[in-house]
């Protein structure tokens, strides 16, 4: 049987999911974060962004029937010493919730978690061949099907100037980068998120210089505008953009917290409070 353009729109293969470890979370994203794309998660510091991704690294070892890719991760981190107490105390709790898996395996989930260290835009092109050849070659156990890339906007912002020739490089870089990551998506069935900034928005149209990017007109947080770093040229290299949002509400809990979806190809708007707790990220329902 073929398939035309015209069934691929109207029943699109589906494609293997990725809970986030919470099913009101779950509920907003279809059943979790899509393999075979990027996915990205835009949102200024503090509001949560690498809490759901340890969460999603641990969460990629379950097995399908638990939402998960019965998969090990490579973390890439760019900004900071990765979080690694964190991650330990995240792991304390996900093995409690599923203990029938990890104890009577005696199996430490922070071991299926590889983590990468990347300091610049370059580096992390130059480093493509070698995720490529370790994809293949790895003998693990649980083979790798989550990349994190943890935040993008880190190596994209620093190392280039506002000059014509620069922000040139700067997109070819965007899409030789993702390019290749969404070959990689394909050829072994990857989940790949990313993380990015956010800047204030000083101007008055909506979204990001002035064109309007998705479900959301304009994007507040912290009682501010605020856009995704970047600008235009990357958000074309993405599949899916996820916006986490922080107002304070003067109870002193640090305020609420929403994920949104700004655009995905599979998904409506909508939008899910959330909550950031010692034994992870978990959704709340009003």
């Amino acid at each position: 049987m073929t398939l035309t353009p015209e069934d691929l729109l109207n029943h699109p293969i589906p494609a293997l999911k990725l809970t986030l470890g919470c099913p009101i979370l779950d509920c907003s994203l279809n059943g979790g974060v899509p393999c075979n794309s990027i996915t990205e998660i835009v949102a200024e510091s503090g509001t949560g962004k690498t809490q759901l991704f340890l969460q999603l690294s641990l969460n990629a070892q379950l097995p399908l029937s638990l939402g998960g890719l019965s998969a090990s991760s490579l973390y890439i981190h760019t900004e900071f010493p990765f979080p690694f107490r964190r991650l330990h105390q995240l792991s304390d709790s996900f093995q409690s919730r599923h203990s029938q898996i990890f104890t009577n395996n005696n199996v430490n989930p922070c071991d299926n978690i590889f983590v990468e260290s990347v300091q610049s835009a370059d580096q992390l092109f130059d480093i493509m061949p070698k995720i490529e050849y370790f994809l293949l070659n790895s003998k693990l156990k649980l083979p790798v099907r989550l990349i994190v890339i943890d935040s993008i906007a880190a190596l994209f912002r620093s190392e280039f100037e506002n000059t014509g020739s620069d922000l040139k490089r700067r997109s070819s870089l965007f899409f030789k980068v993702t390019g290749k990551l969404k070959v990689l998506a394909r050829r072994f069935n990857l989940a790949v998120v990313v993380s990015n900034q956010v800047v204030d928005y000083m101007g008055s149209g909506d979204g990001v210089n002035g064109v309007r990017i998705g479900n959301l007109s304009s994007l507040c947080s912290s009682g501010r505008r605020v856009c995704p770093a970047l600008g235009l040229a990357w958000a074309n290299c993405v599949n899916s953009r996820l916006f986490l949002s922080r107002q304070e509400n003067g109870e002193g809990n640090g305020g609420e917290r929403r994920l949104h979806v700004v655009f995905a190809p599979h998904l409506p708007y909508s939008s899910c409070e959330f909550v950031i707790k010692r034994e992870g990220v978990f959704g709340i329902q009003r």
